[in-house]
């Protein structure tokens, strides 16, 4: 059985640590965060630092976005968009892991707090009770501040958030 984490397309791109996790995973990723990847892909802002990185995960998001084109997941993808709430088939990654694409609804329910995309991956949280994963720190801590009930962690603590969720 796999652990189920909840994140966005584009923290698979940029984390290659969520690739080869030391048991299996299962992503669940809004979809609005694949609609990011294209968004992402034909920005001219810098995604990282330093030029080699932001080039490794420029072509890391073309990869995941060919991928999710391919005529097998996009139909699992086009699956899932046609009902509210609905989950795509499991897409495989890797051999440990699976991507599931979710059609979240934004509800709005946490005004101006959240954007829409932190909304979705809130409620999507909320909704399946799975932890999420997310690399930006004044999220987690506007989570903790509006007492959110959902458990969020810190990309840099996968490792630990694995044998916790075990």
């Amino acid at each position: 059985m796999s652990t189920i984490f909840v994140t966005e397309a584009v923290m698979l791109a940029i984390y290659g640590q969520l690739l080869t996790p030391t048991q299996p995973v299962e992503y669940i990723i809004p979809y609005k965060t694949v609609l990011e990847l294209y968004e992402l892909k034909s920005s001219d802002e810098p995604l990282m630092h330093s030029t080699p990185d932001d080039h490794h995960v420029r072509t890391k998001i073309n990869e995941l976005i060919r991928y999710f084109e391919e005529p097998l997941n996009k139909k699992k993808i086009d699956r899932a968009l046609q009902v509210p709430w609905a989950k795509s088939p499991s897409i495989p990654l890797t051999e440990t892991t699976l991507v599931t694409i979710l059609n979240a609804m934004d509800t709005a329910p946490y005004g101006e707090l959240f954007d829409p995309v932190e909304t979705e991956l809130l409620l999507t949280a909320q909704r399946i009770k799975a932890p999420m994963l997310t690399d930006q720190y004044e999220f987690i801590q506007r989570i903790i501040d509006a007492s959110i009930p959902v458990q969020v962690y810190d990309i840099d603590d996968f490792d630990f958030a694995l044998e916790v969720t075990e």
